[in-house]
């Protein structure tokens, strides 16, 4: 009996120091100068949640283009002079109506409309010169639409992406670029992007695929759209 009594009673010591050396000893001695340089204490780690916010924004910006890249038209100008302008427009209603700039159809000029890689019949409806916008009318119907961005939530730094047409050898294709907004005010929206000359007219995207603005290229190379709010306003929407 004496020996199963000694048995019982070292077990229990053992549990009872092993809980003591765990909780309150262990932690003792990591938090001491001698041992805290080697960081026995375990830290979490938050790599695969970084990982994961980083895929899931590459993900929105890819659904976003996905989403709006069809509401980008084409626009070729052949001027007096034989000079070729090239650019881009916006279908803002699924009737067929298109916004532009109205530097890239000067009047007595010869346009081509180019929806979706295909060429289409349109009608001019009106120039603003002063706000450098054009409105257009092509004869095409159930055409996509995009919604347009509450521009009283832009936010300086805020990540957009541009869409535009290139043309290669009068061939029409889509083109994208991203960057972030550096000012704002009612009359312009100032990016970072660097583009050509040839994207002007592209359209400005927040990460949802909500339209900003049309956007125009300075001698830079600078991004600056029209506010969607001129547009709307120009267009009658």
């Amino acid at each position: 009996m004496k020996t199963l009594f000694k048995i019982i009673a070292i077990f229990i010591l053992g549990i009872g120091g092993g809980i003591f050396a765990d909780q309150i000893l262990w932690p003792y001695f990591v938090e001491r100068p001698l041992f805290s340089q080697y960081r026995l204490e375990q830290s979490p780690v938050y790599v695969t949640e970084r990982k994961e916010i980083t895929i899931q924004e590459n993900v929105a910006l890819k659904k976003a283009i996905e989403k709006v890249e069809k509401t980008v038209v084409g626009v070729r100008t052949e001027k007096k002079d034989s000079k070729i302008l090239e650019g881009s427009g916006l279908i803002v209603t699924s009737d067929g109506l298109v916004v532009t700039l109205a530097e890239i159809v000067p009047q007595g000029s010869t346009f081509s409309f180019f929806v979706d890689g295909e060429k289409v019949n349109f009608q001019i409806l009106k120039r603003d010169l002063k706000e450098n916008l054009a409105l257009v009318k092509i004869e095409k119907s159930n055409l996509p639409t995009v919604s347009f961005a509450d521009l009283e939530k832009l936010k300086l730094g805020e990540k957009v992406f541009l869409v535009g047409t290139i043309f290669d050898k009068a061939v029409p294709s889509k083109i994208v670029n991203e960057g972030i907004v550096k000012s704002f005010d009612k009359d312009f929206i100032k990016t970072n992007i660097f583009e050509k000359n040839i994207l002007k007219g592209s359209s400005l995207f927040d990460i949802e695929g909500k339209v900003l603005g049309l956007n125009n290229v300075d001698l830079e190379g600078k991004v600056i759209a029209i506010p969607i709010s001129k547009i709307k306003e120009f267009s009658g929407l």
